[in-house]
């Protein structure tokens, strides 16, 4: 049976953008672009007459700004909305405000480049505003698939080295430290946020791929450091994976879990979109399942796709420990329920609830 088309709406000052957004959403058949404004106040007037599935909202606007308006939407007329904004710095700080505020993903605004380029940015935004579209929208009173070519569709096979063959056992009994790997993707930002701030100053290291633009993962890292009593920064290459300290890859870049005797590292690396991702959930997972084994705890939140599932099994047969994010308390249960469909889970629980199963996990 044919997918549903996603109708969406556009709204950014620029017309160049929001052409450049039209032709990359409609170049997906299952994409249709019904209305575009170039600010709120025309947004809304529309929004009279027609009803999107997915809203793509820019946040600096004349007239009335992005953050203000979808406030009023969601606490009058929930629909997805997909932050579609800059790599400036308060450009993303003003996208984690929207995130909190009810948004279900950010996306880069598209700008002209190489045919590759280009590709990547459809595939992007094409996977957001679909995910979007599945996301859990609920009303707040807050005042506060194409085909794609065959690089795109590589596996972790593409980043993570030839395994060694003196890799073994007798690495990993080297130490017995436990380290946390999470991944994420739509609605994983705030479930990151109460995640990681329910956690003590003194939990496991943690690595996280949480799947979110370039330069927006710093001031993610940022802003979660200043709520959690554990340090979270964004990962840069050979940062030693420490307790107390999580590790967020940066947006556009590979993170995969390393070893180097008792000591575990990261390595931030570029390569080719693994799961239609970059940086991917796979690509972490599988480097932990090679250089973590059974002192691994893995973590797979909610989020459109299946990144993290083949990783994830690869991990439970390394003798590692997986727990999931429940279907009722998924933003987009997607990630999780493929995870479980493959056998890669050990405990499916509430978001609630995982902060303690990991932490006991820690202690075993």
């Amino acid at each position: 049976m044919a997918n549903e088309i996603t109708k969406v709406m556009i709204i950014d000052d620029s017309a160049v953008v929001r052409e450049t957004m039209k032709e990359l959403l409609s170049a997906d058949d299952e994409i249709e672009v019904i209305a575009t404004a170039s600010d709120p106040i025309i947004a809304a007037k529309k929004l009279q007459t027609l009803v999107p599935d997915v809203i793509t909202l820019d946040v600096e606007m004349p007239r009335m700004d992005g953050i203000t308006f979808l406030q009023k939407l969601m606490s009058q007329q929930p629909l997805p909305v997909v932050i579609c904004s800059s790599q400036a710095e308060s450009g993303s700080a003003n996208a984690l405000r929207a995130l909190e505020y009810g948004a279900v993903e950010i996306i880069e605004k598209p700008k002209l480049g190489t045919k590759a380029f280009l590709e990547e940015s459809r595939i992007r935004i094409c996977d957001a505003v679909k995910a979007a579209r599945c996301a859990r929208i609920r009303k707040t009173d807050i005042a506060r698939q194409n085909p794609v070519d065959h690089q795109s569709r590589m596996n972790a096979d593409a980043i993570l080295a030839a395994p060694s063959a003196r890799r073994s056992a007798t690495a990993v009994l080297q130490t017995t430290d436990k380290v946390v790997v999470v991944g994420a993707s739509t609605g994983g930002t705030e479930a990151l946020r109460a995640l990681l701030t329910t956690l003590p100053g003194d939990a496991p290291g943690m690595v996280i791929v949480q799947h979110m633009p370039e330069r927006f993962t710093t001031a993610f890292a940022e802003r979660l450091n200043g709520l959690c009593e554990m340090t979270i920064k964004e990962a840069a290459n050979n940062d030693s994976v420490v307790r107390g300290t999580a590790l967020i890859a940066p947006g556009n870049l590979h993170t995969l879990l390393k070893r180097s005797g008792a000591r575990y590292f990261v390595e931030v690396r570029n390569g080719p979109l693994v799961s239609r991702h970059r940086p991917s959930v796979d690509v972490l997972f599988r480097s932990a399942a090679r250089y973590g084994g059974s002192n691994v705890i893995g973590v797979i939140l909610t989020g459109m796709g299946d990144d993290g599932a083949r990783g994830m099994l690869e991990l439970k047969e390394a003798g590692g420990y997986n727990i999931a994010q429940d279907e009722k308390s998924c933003v987009v249960y997607g990630m999780p329920a493929e995870a479980v469909r493959r056998g890669a889970v050990d405990t499916s629980i509430p978001l609630d609830a995982i902060a303690g199963s990991l932490l006991r996990a820690g202690e075993a």
